[in-house]
C-alpha cells in the first residue's frame, strides 16, 4: 500500500544521499559552497546570473573554486591570472581536463 511506496521512497533517498556522502569527500578539490544531495548548486547558479553568482563566489572562496552542476563538481577559474597559469603556465597538467 501507500506505506510501502512511502518506505521504498525513503530507503532510495537514504541510498542516494549515501552515495553522493561517499563520492563528495573523494579526491581534493577546491573550496566551495556545500552542494544539495544530487541537485548540487543547479538552484543557486542561474545561467541568466552565472556571471554576478561566479563572481560573487570568487569573493567568498577565491579565485579558484567548486561548484556541483547536479552531483558533478566543476572547478570554476574566476580570473585572468588563474585562468592564465591554469592554460598557459600549467598547460601540461590541465591538458586532459
Amino acid at each position: 500500500g501507500a506505506a510501502t511506496v512511502v518506505l521504498l521512497v525513503c530507503i532510495a533517498c537514504l541510498l542516494s544521499f549515501a552515495a553522493w556522502k561517499g563520492r563528495s569527500g573523494k579526491g581534493k578539490m577546491p573550496p566551495g559552497p556545500a552542494p544539495l544531495p544530487i541537485l548540487g548548486h543547479v538552484l543557486q547558479v542561474k545561467p541568466k546570473d552565472l556571471a554576478k553568482t561566479l563572481q560573487k563566489l570568487s569573493k567568498e572562496y577565491g579565485p579558484v573554486f567548486t561548484v556541483h552542476m547536479g552531483s558533478d563538481p566543476v572547478v570554476v577559474l574566476h580570473g585572468y591570472d588563474v585562468v592564465k597559469e591554469a592554460l598557459v603556465d600549467r598547460a601540461d597538467e590541465f591538458a586532459a581536463r
